[in-house]
């Protein structure tokens, strides 16, 4: 099941739409879907599902959850105070799943998505009955899913997870920059920028680059850096 953007002020969305009808239609569990980290040129995807509490959509988001939106168009400092909040609140049911660059390698970017978000899933206990995933339908998640496109920016549940996935993959970054200094990591998180496509023609391949990936095939051949085994 997918459903087109709807197009509304950002000030009279309802955020809880898509959660009202999957509890009208019987599914009590339900998790948002996103990932992070699919056009880097380095680095893993990040996948997350988030289970907020029903009571939240007749009581209204914690104050620290005010404002929750797509991670894109939320401030950093404000994306960490969520992911905090993200973490900590007992009421929240959450999961991770993190594929890295040598797994993209080997399976493609699409599957190696599917699998960071199964992981996310699977870590949630009891199972979730019902998933809204951001944008297409995922054809390896066996539970009942309603696939939104545009949906960080329409459903809260989808847009908890993607806060939590982004968030993951910047520190992760953040922490790959320590250990390959040089190509930025920390500022562009693996992003084909300009100074990340100069400093990958300067330096070859680090060990998280996806040599899959053109611009970082086509100088792969000119140096010979160790990957990390599988």
């Amino acid at each position: 099941m997918s459903s087109k953007p709807r197009v509304q002020p950002e000030d009279v969305v309802d955020r809880w739409a898509f959660e009202r009808s999957a509890w009208d239609r019987g599914f009590m569990r339900l998790a948002g879907v996103d990932e992070a980290g699919r056009g880097p040129l380095a680095g893993p995807v990040v996948a997350a599902a988030v289970l907020l509490p029903a009571a939240w959509a007749g009581a209204g988001l914690p104050n620290e959850l005010q404002g929750l939106n797509d991670s894109k168009k939320v401030p950093a400092a404000r994306r960490e105070r969520y992911f905090q909040f993200l973490l900590s609140c007992v009421e929240i049911a959450r999961g991770v799943g993190i594929v890295d660059a040598s797994s993209i390698d080997r399976i493609n970017i699409l599957q190696a998505t599917y699998v960071a978000m199964n992981e996310a899933l699977s870590q949630i206990k009891p199972s979730p009955d019902h998933v809204l995933v951001d944008g297409n339908h995922v054809p390896t998640i066996a539970l009942p899913q309603t696939s939104i496109v545009s949906g960080d920016s329409l459903s809260y549940s989808i847009a908890a997870a993607s806060i939590l996935a982004k968030v993951t993959r910047d520190h992760l970054m953040v922490e790959f920059d320590r250990l390959y200094p040089g190509y930025g990591f920390a500022v562009h998180k693996g992003y084909p920028t300009p100074q990340h496509l100069a400093a990958l023609a300067a330096q070859g391949p680090s060990p998280i680059h996806r040599v899959s990936f053109a611009p970082v095939r086509a100088v792969q051949g000119e140096f010979s850096f160790p990957r990390p085994s599988d």
